[in-house]
């Protein structure tokens, strides 16, 4: 008879502890992360989903609604974690689909203390609320990680054209940027108190990824985000590599410029997100609601719109059109001809089948 050794545990190092739940290789569990109480006594909990492969590989966070209002991440996460290819996943993917609860149950980008949370990290335990859920968020998920990704929209009434945002002066950062897939990256600086500015500061690379509008569901901007998170799990050897790559040269962007509202009216947008713009070309207009003085917007600066304002109601000086002026060598436009003809609905079934 043949003796069956028993299966050995899990080594302490394998084994990944969030708010006090161990989480061993090949488990999938959800956590409630518990965070500051409302003052009804009602509870709060952060939610997160940790889904640990059986073989070692990166342990990669993938967070959104650091911006209560910014909902689109919340459902590329959602459908990131329904994906059939996370049964076959290396290392460890923590996915934060709501890190700002308090925002996001009162439909606010802040916080109840008027903070905007992506400006107070690292934060501290001792400090306002929105440092405090920083410092947790630092201490919980992003001390545990190798690599991140952090979903965003446009602001206030401003959607964006999907894009990265990272500081490419990092070679894993362009890597990731790269794999990402998106038409435009942008070498983005790193703000003070932000998330990607303390994940820097823990020499972790880092991606940002803008698409879309707050409290509004974008579907090209979800679809584009899922794929785009797995291309980059399979990059880093998370997920099995594709067997063909997309083959698109994203834009470089080395720097922005906001076009503004030369007087207040009603704005008529002639020019729609990723459109190629050159100097002193016609974005929209500006007229008043009896007609008169109407004003043409023009670009001040060649280059792709990325962002643009949604609400025509305007006041002098809003900012309309968010232009990115783009790399000298950024001559082939194959990634951004190329989404643009997959956000086509006619496309959407084969875009689906490319996650």
């Amino acid at each position: 008879m043949v003796k069956h050794e028993p299966k050995a545990k899990a080594k302490a190092q394998d084994i990944l502890t969030i708010g006090g739940t161990d989480v061993s290789p090949g488990q999938n569990l959800t956590i409630n992360l518990p965070i500051a109480d409302l003052y009804t006594n009602t509870q709060l909990t952060m939610p997160i989903r940790v889904a640990r492969g059986k073989s070692r590989g990166p342990t990669m966070f993938v967070s959104a609604a650091v911006h209560g209002d910014e909902i689109n991440g919340v459902e590329i996460i959602r459908r990131l974690l329904n994906l059939k290819l996370l049964n076959s996943i290396k290392g460890t993917l923590i996915a934060v689909p709501v890190v700002n609860v308090f925002g996001f149950v009162n439909h606010s980008r802040y916080l109840p203390d008027r903070r905007d949370l992506n400006r107070s990290f690292p934060g501290s335990e001792m400090g306002s609320l929105a440092g405090r859920l920083a410092n947790l968020f630092l201490n919980e998920i992003v001390s545990h990680c190798t690599h991140g990704i952090d979903l965003h929209t446009g602001s206030n009434h401003r959607t964006n054209l999907p894009q990265i945002r990272a500081l490419l002066d990092n070679p894993e950062n362009e890597r990731l940027a790269n794999a990402f897939g998106a038409p435009v990256i942008l070498n983005s600086n790193l703000r003070d108190g932000s998330l990607r500015e303390a994940v820097a500061n823990e020499n972790i690379p880092m991606l940002l990824y803008e698409a879309g509008e707050p409290l509004r569901f974008d579907e090209m901007a979800i679809r584009f985000g899922v794929r785009g998170i797995t291309s980059v799990m399979r990059e880093i050897g998370m997920l099995p590599p594709r067997r063909s790559g997309h083959g698109h040269i994203p834009l470089i962007a080395k720097s922005t410029t906001w076009v503004r509202a030369p007087h207040s009216g009603l704005l008529r947008i002639k020019k729609s997100l990723g459109a190629r713009v050159e100097i002193n070309e016609v974005l929209g207009q500006v007229a008043h609601p009896l007609g008169r003085n109407e004003t043409e917007v023009l670009a001040t600066k060649p280059g792709v719109i990325i962002g643009q304002v949604n609400l025509p109601l305007i006041n002098e000086g809003d900012a309309l059109f968010h232009i990115a002026s783009l790399e000298a060598s950024s001559e082939d436009h194959s990634a951004l001809d190329a989404f643009q003809a997959e956000m086509d609905e006619s496309n959407f079934s084969a875009f689906l089948n490319n996650y």
